[in-house]
């Protein structure tokens, strides 16, 4: 069984692109064999795992999305380059001279993106990012036919190609998928420890699928369990690099779980706000309150479900966000589990 600290290295180099999550999904239920009391699965893919609490009468719901960007295969020309279009969000400039791997039926497929070479770039050109549609991806072959031979097909995901790893032995995690298997590894860490307790809500475990397109997934996740609370646990953007003002993106890198007030699709009710603060002050637990400009989570969409579930969100700081290198803190992993846990083990009775 992986710890907290292995979860990532586990989780971040499966692929699992919006609409494709089903490998993830697969190490998720093996990974959380024996922890759970019931498990269902949704036609969209989203995952349940239920561990029943002393008072059926609560019910919390945990959520991290499985996927992550990519892209799809839009176009295979007769020369074999194949060409693709973004799935999620992505900086264009970020694309450029990668390996990326394709999820065929026969297997991934490795290519490199490819763009005109220096030597004929004018001096225009060098000031502009080049748009992923103009992008090529280059997979070897010669021909379409040999394109197709290896299994490519219009409509196949995309994503980097890439095995994450700790920065020189750190804590320092970077990979092509912490958006969001780290919300996927604090989330399996939570379900064990907490089967080892005895609490008083039910505990919905919901690892959901298409949040990076529409957090499309949490929507009927939230209809279904019709949660009294529910949290989100994703991650967000830390500040402090070189090019950032802290007033910019004020949470620290490895400072301590991100207790969510506000963002663009999501105004938590203060009472829950409140209350996450007060349990992570009453343990001792390194935190910092949230309030993110721009971008929402799975919370917006499972705060609209049904009529209406009082919802916030756990996040992770995160740096390099939406690219093949984004980086989290295994402290500040550590200390989400710590709060969600404790959260929940304080919670008994409806807010």
């Amino acid at each position: 069984m992986a710890t907290l600290r292995d979860s990532m290295i586990e989780l971040d180099p499966i692929f699992g692109v919006v609409g494709d999550e089903e490998k993830v999904s697969a190490y998720v239920k093996e990974e959380l064999a024996g922890m759970y009391d019931e498990y269902e699965a949704d036609a969209l893919g989203n995952q349940y795992f239920v561990q029943n609490g002393t008072n059926p009468r609560v019910k919390l719901m945990l959520a991290a999305h499985m996927d992550e960007i990519g892209f799809v295969v839009h176009h295979i020309d007769d020369k074999g380059f194949i060409y693709f279009i973004p799935v999620g969000g992505h900086d264009s400039r970020v694309v450029i001279n990668q390996v990326l791997a394709i999820n065929t039926s026969k297997g991934l497929v490795k290519g490199v993106t490819g763009s005109r070479p220096a030597h004929i770039v004018s001096a225009e050109e060098q000031k502009k990012g080049i748009p992923i549609q103009e992008l090529h991806l280059d997979a070897g072959t010669s021909n379409k036919a040999e394109t197709l031979e290896l299994g490519v097909r219009v409509g196949d995901y995309i994503t980097f190609e890439r095995k994450g790893e700790y920065l020189n032995g750190g804590k320092v995690f970077t990979g092509k998928a912490v958006d969001n298997r780290a919300g996927c590894a604090v989330l399996i860490e939570v379900m064990k420890r907490l089967k080892t307790k005895a609490v008083a809500p039910t505990v919905y475990g919901v690892f959901t699928v298409q949040e990076e397109v529409g957090l499309r997934g949490a929507q009927p996740a939230g209809f279904r369990v019709q949660p009294d609370v529910a949290l989100a646990i994703d991650v967000t953007l830390a500040g402090g690099t070189p090019g950032i003002q802290d007033r910019e993106l004020p949470v620290e890198f490895g400072a301590g779980a991100a207790i969510k007030c506000y963002d663009s699709g999501l105004a938590v009710p203060k009472k829950l706000t409140n209350r996450l603060v007060e349990t992570a002050e009453k343990y001792a637990i390194p935190y910092q309150r949230e309030v993110l400009a721009k971008g929402t989570t799975d919370g917006h969409a499972i705060a609209l479900s049904g009529s209406g579930v009082l919802t916030g969100c756990i996040s992770i700081p995160s740096r390099y966000i939406h690219s093949a290198i984004g980086c989290v803190h295994l402290d500040d992993l550590e200390h989400c589990v710590q709060l969600i846990v404790k959260f929940i083990e304080d919670f008994t009775e409806k807010i």
